[in-house]
């Protein structure tokens, strides 16, 4: 009999698979306006006081196999992740929003519930300032500052996975905006890794990150952290000091190219050794529907093992780490209903090497997934 999880999947994939063929006979996309128009109960911006009232939330799901020669072949299917929650506007200039991440591979235990992901508190002011308190993404390097409901790729790359903060969610405070064509971000959060809110017993980290449009086809931004954590709490950023990223986005009609240049300082008390990550994501959209995307990504240690591979190819390498971490990627999205509802199939082939132990990996792997946001 089969457990629910593959229930669900199936009954998943079989609304997905019925959505890619209304979107072959061109469904109008007000059908999925009316659809998504749902989760919002509220919506009223003459309103004085209660402009919106939305339901949030997003829900994606993986099927995976990679295999190697050492350590072998893993497959499975994945809630990779369900997120639920709400979003009010108030007086025009004040939301609130929280979302809890949840569990679906866990339904029937205690794990069904994980943690708070966004639990803030925000004003904008004006276009060139926004404040924003509580718990908050604190999203930095290409791959890490791209919410994973607008992922060009199942996952994030190996530069986010060993140079940004994958807990992804810190209570703290920060201020952004866009100013003379300059877009910002000033942030100051808890290095604490707790499910809630935390109790601010782990260091802290700043984050600073400004880019403007640089010519009328491309964005260049530059960000940085310095994170400065006291491992006697509960630690949720990585084991490195500073971090600094060079992100470009190029676009030319249907072309569009992505790049990160990024390098972190390993805290020597722990360590880890100094990271060089690179990234290059050409990507080609064919229509409305269709698009290709391909990525090269890398990180180099420059003492020592201290990468680590992408998630699925580390699933059974039990902590193993790398001097230097490749990772290449070839794959086709399918936009039913732009990032809300769409259907994204990659193949990937990953090499690593630990020359020091004579610990390698090479081997290929192949994801199939749905996204879904509301």
């Amino acid at each position: 009999m089969l457990n629910k999880k593959w229930m669900i999947g199936i009954t998943v994939i079989g609304v997905l698979f019925a959505g890619i063929a209304a979107a072959e006979e061109k469904v109008d996309s007000s059908t999925y306006d009316k659809i998504w128009s749902y989760a919002k109960v509220v919506d009223n911006d003459d309103a004085a006081v209660l402009q919106s009232r939305a339901f949030t939330g997003r829900l994606q799901g993986d099927a995976y196999r990679f295999d190697s020669d050492d350590p072998g072949s893993v497959s499975d299917m994945d809630w990779r992740r369900f997120r639920a929650g709400g979003k009010v506007v108030l007086f025009n200039d004040f939301t609130i929003h929280a979302e809890a991440d949840l569990d679906l591979n866990n339904v029937n235990n205690s794990d069904f519930y994980k943690r708070l992901t966004d639990a803030y508190i925000s004003w904008s002011a004006s276009k060139a300032f926004k404040l924003k308190v509580g718990k908050q993404s604190a999203g930095f390097t290409l791959d890490g500052a791209t919410s994973s409901k607008k992922l060009l790729t199942l996952e994030r790359s190996v530069v986010a996975g060993n140079l940004w903060f994958t807990s992804e969610y810190f209570t703290g405070i920060s201020g952004s905006g866009t100013v003379d064509g300059w877009n910002y971000k000033l942030g100051g959060f808890s290095s604490d890794g707790g499910d809630e809110f935390g109790d601010f017993d782990s260091g802290w980290f700043s984050l600073a990150s400004i880019g403007r449009d640089v010519s009328e086809n491309t964005e260049l931004r530059i960000d940085y952290v310095h994170n400065d954590p006291n491992y006697s709490g509960d630690v949720g950023t990585k084991k490195l000091t500073d971090v600094a990223s060079i992100i470009t986005k190029t676009q030319w009609d249907s072309f569009g190219f992505w790049t990160d240049l990024s390098y972190a300082l390993g805290d020597d008390d722990q360590s880890q050794s100094d990271l060089i990550g690179l990234e290059l994501m050409p990507f080609y959209d064919f229509n409305d529907t269709w698009q290709g995307v391909a990525r090269y990504s890398m990180v180099h240690c420059t003492d020592g093992p201290g990468a680590v591979m992408g998630r699925y190819p580390k699933k059974n390498l039990s902590g193993s780490k790398y001097e230097n971490v490749h990772e290449f990627y070839l794959g086709v999205n399918c936009y039913l209903y732009g990032h809300k509802l769409k259907w994204q199939t990659g193949v990937e082939y990953n090499l690593a090497q630990n020359d020091s132990a004579g610990d390698d990996y090479n081997g290929w792997g192949v994801t199939s997934g749905i996204r879904l946001s509301w």
